[in-house]
């Protein structure tokens, strides 16, 4: 589900539900309490949940996908080096007016520009103009069985099975269908872009957790406004980064 709504005067709140199609497998490591070598995270109440920095980290990479594709220029993440400020010293494409940000320069008064990928998730010297919450799992953790994923260990040199190389996943029950929600939230002073572009980015996401290439965490965001999204991906294609 993605729906709109307003926190304050000038916060947006993004709802976000996903439904698992498959098994989830985000791994806890330290955890404790599971015959699993990899437990499945939990909050403390025993609700599964997706981190928030694991959805936020997917959007980005989307977003940064979604720029390229219209030819906005944006830095390198995640090298501190290769990404905003640093690369508008040198690179014109960054000198524009829709890079600048407001009450940031550097050491020499020289003003600070930051591609919108950075204004909206932030780097090294800007902070993040989003929050994204856990999504957590709506179900009852005592309505859910525990649930183990055998797997084992390839040496890739002989392309065998490693000797006593034997280990378990904890995943989430398979094909039921389980809900997750949480919340995206937008700051006041977000790139008008921000909306459209992470609305856009979603339907790029189609799986999270670990094992995802043998089947583990596929998703569906449910149920998808089409008109808000097309309304707003027309926006943002429309809008110009300049």
């Amino acid at each position: 589900m993605v729906q709109l709504s307003s926190l304050t005067q000038n916060t947006v709140s993004i709802q976000l539900t996903a439904l698992i199609d498959s098994a989830l497998c985000v791994g806890a490591g330290g955890s404790s309490g599971s015959l699993a070598d990899k437990p499945i995270v939990r909050n403390a109440r025993g609700q599964l949940l997706i981190p928030g920095s694991q959805l936020k980290g997917r959007l980005r990479h989307e977003c940064e996908k979604l720029a390229r594709a219209l030819q906005w220029p944006i830095c390198e993440s995640p090298v501190p080096q290769t990404m905003c400020p640093q690369v508008g010293l040198y690179s014109s494409d960054f000198q524009r007016e829709a890079y600048r940000v407001q009450n940031k320069q550097f050491a020499n008064g020289r003003p600070q520009h930051h591609c919108l990928i950075c204004q909206i998730f932030g780097n090294p010297s800007l902070a993040s103009r989003i929050e994204v919450d856990d999504l957590v799992c709506q179900v009852e953790p005592d309505n859910l069985p525990e649930v183990l994923r055998p797997g084992v260990t390839l040496n890739r040199r002989r392309r065998t099975a490693a000797d006593q190389r034997l280990y378990f996943l904890e995943t989430s029950p398979v094909n039921v269908q389980l809900p997750f929600s949480g919340h995206l939230h937008l700051e006041p002073n977000c790139p008008p872009q921000t909306k459209p572009l992470i609305l856009a980015a979603l339907h790029h996401i189609h799986a999270l957790g670990g094992s995802k290439s043998a089947g583990l965490g596929w998703l569906t965001w449910q149920p998808f406004n089409q008109t808000l999204v097309d309304e707003n991906w027309r926006s943002l294609l429309e809008g110009k980064a300049s």
